[in-house]
This record gives C-alpha cells, structure tokens and sequence, in this order.
C-alpha cells in the first residue's frame, strides 16, 4: 500500500491502478493535477493486475479475484478514515482495470463516498445475463441490481472505441449510477484510444482541490 497522508489534509482518495501499472502512479497523477496536499492511499496488486482475464469474463471467473480486489479497496478505506477523514470527503479513483474496480467498489460498498473518477473503465457487473454480445466484444452481460443509493459523483470517461472497454458497458454503467441517484459526468471521446485525457485531469482537479482553494 502507498500512501501519502499530508498534514491537514481535507480530501482523500484512493487510486487503483491499471494491468501492469503501479500503486505509484497514484502519487505521480495527483502530483501533475497540483494536488499534493490530498491524502492518498493506493494499494498495489499481485503481480500487477487485480485479475488475470478481462473484467467482461463470466462471473464464476471474477469472482474470486474481484472480492480480493475489493477486500484491498476496503483497506485503503479504512486507512483515510483512521488518518481523519469522513467517507463524504473520499474519493475512488482508477485508470483501465483500476477504473472497473474503482466503479465496482463505488457500486457495492461506497453509499457514503463523494464519489468515483473513472478513467477508461466500466462496472464488473454481478451475475451473467443473456447470450454473448458483439457489442460486449463477444461477452454476455451482467446485471447490475446493487442495493440503496450512491448520491455522490461518478465521472466516466472513454474512447468510443478503446479496445478494453465496450461502449455498451460504459453506458451501461452510467445508466445504473443514474437510478441509483448518483450525479453522472459521462465524456465520450471520439476515435480509438485507451488512455487518460486532459478532461479527465481537469476533473481530477475540480473533484479533489482543497475546499480552502
């Protein structure tokens, strides 16, 4: 686990990382938004990845990696409530399979979060519904049927045609955090691409900046 716990700190957030990426990066994103004076905590996951297929594999797969996945968000959220700070100043943040796990977490267990930033991500989803799907790059769907509400924020952002992460699922996952009360900033961006933009930076620093600021 990385951490960086500022004196007088207002904002957390925790940072999930992407396939191959490092816990690191979490401390380098909030560096180059000029957010130094953010708590964070950021854990590492084995070998790099928090599951070892495509977060649209069936549920029997995910499962067990996915509950081990979220065991360590629960632990960096227990790190940021020890350190001082209340849920509704915690944020969720991630970047690819870091960004899925970010929502899933934001999903199951963050009913008193501020919210989640999601950068090239979508929700895992619970059990498989119907028949593969072109539009889920040969993956059937999922439900999504998560308990009580999530009245904080979500950004997802995107490519329209990123090659990890189905359009259908993004959209998806905006639709489901919209009736679960949530206020939802979808971005779009056109062409192919998997990466993190500017708008994602500039919604990075209006989420997280110090309420002093």
């Amino acid at each position: 686990m990385i951490s960086h716990l500022p004196e007088g700190a207002k904002t957390g957030v925790i940072f999930l990382h992407g396939r191959g990426g490092s816990a690191w990066e979490g401390r380098a994103l909030l560096d180059h938004a000029g957010l130094s004076t953010v708590a964070l905590a950021a854990p590492q996951a084995a070998g790099q990845s928090w599951w070892p297929t495509s977060f649209l594999a069936p549920a029997a797969r995910m499962q067990p990696p996915l509950l081990a996945a979220l065991d360590r968000v629960e632990e960096a959220l227990g790190l940021l409530r020890h350190f001082g700070l209340p849920p509704e100043q915690i944020w969720l943040m991630g970047f690819s399979q870091g960004a899925c796990l970010a929502l899933e977490a934001y999903a199951r267990m963050g009913c008193d979060l501020a919210g989640v930033l999601a950068f090239s991500g979508g929700l895992v989803g619970q059990e498989d519904t119907g028949t593969p799907s072109p539009a889920l790059y040969g993956h059937a769907d999922k439900t999504f049927a998560y308990p009580g509400e999530r009245p904080g924020r979500v950004w997802l952002s995107v490519h329209e045609q990123d090659p990890h992460i189905p359009l259908k699922r993004v959209q998806d996952s905006a639709a489901t955090f919209r009736a679960l009360g949530a206020k939802v900033d979808l971005r779009l961006y056109p062409g192919a691409g998997h990466a993190i933009l500017p708008d994602d930076i500039t919604a990075l620093r209006q989420a997280l900046a110090p309420t002093s600021a």
